[in-house]
């Protein structure tokens, strides 16, 4: 089987820095047209810069959360490239947060926007994929991958909105294979332990005891560049994992292997 993209059409969330950045990037770099969509524009602009006149570079900005602004994605793609193969939701927030404090609104603020985005444009990409394969007899009609956390496992108080996100993500991920699979468009998603984010960036600038602790709790002792998260999910979009559909791909260097509740879950 093949892990070649190039061809395909994607469309990447969160793809101004980091993670969605480097996941982008990579598959532009492979041959696939990719549609970099993020909420900040002047950053889309400063990455890709002289990218955005290539044939098979464009940006998106706009705020995910409005159902307008996903039909507005949509529609930008199909014009620039014609039709949709694979949908990475890459956009998240890590927010610390009290789960002692009533007043504390952080998981309903993190469903808002690490659940309820990627599931509305997951189910319009989904609706665009099954039309566009109407007679075609591809093998893959589609993928769609979605970028979660090991904190859908763990138990760390401080990320409880992260944590409930999470998991959501986790069992939205399954309840849409098993509704796509029909359609032959598969479900997947990547469990991140320590991933170097833009957010974990910036929470490890000088915080070299915080970057210590969050090895110590990592088998193999390290924190995993954001092109290895990439490797990852190029090899969920290719027809490489063609008979894998639903599950949840833990990328964590053997974090969830370990006991400890307070190890750091980003």
């Amino acid at each position: 089987m093949s892990f070649s993209i190039a061809g395909k059409t994607a469309i990447v969330t969160g793809a101004a820095n980091g993670i969605g950045l480097a996941v982008g990037r990579q598959f532009a770099e492979k041959g696939a047209n990719v549609m970099f969509a993020d909420i900040d524009e002047k950053r889309l602009v400063d990455e890709l810069g002289e990218q955005v006149d290539d044939s098979n570079v464009r940006y998106f900005a706009g705020d995910l959360r409005e159902k307008l602004t996903i039909a507005n994605l949509l529609s930008a793609t199909i014009d620039a490239f014609d039709e949709i193969n694979i949908l990475v939701n890459c956009a998240r927030q890590v927010v610390s947060s009290d789960p002692l404090d009533p007043d504390d609104d952080s998981v309903m603020d993190l469903l808002r926007q690490n659940l309820m985005p990627a599931l509305r444009l997951s189910q319009h990409v989904a609706r665009r994929m099954i039309k566009q394969a109407d007679g075609r007899d591809d093998e893959q009609v589609g993928a769609i991958i979605n970028l979660s956390s090991i904190a859908a496992r763990r138990t760390h108080p401080d990320l409880l909105g992260f944590s409930v996100s999470s998991a959501a993500l986790d069992q939205m991920t399954r309840s849409l294979a098993v509704a796509l699979a029909p359609h032959r468009i598969r479900v997947n998603a990547v469990a991140m332990g320590s991933v170097m984010s833009a957010s974990l960036q910036a929470t490890l600038k000088d915080n070299r005891a915080f970057r210590e602790d969050i090895e110590d709790h990592t088998p193999l002792s390290r924190i995993a560049g954001p092109g290895e998260l990439a490797d990852a999910v190029q090899y969920l979009a290719s027809e490489a994992s063609g008979f894998m559909t639903g599950q949840i791909l833990t990328l964590d260097g053997g974090r969830t292997l370990l006991d400890p509740v307070a190890a750091p879950a980003h």
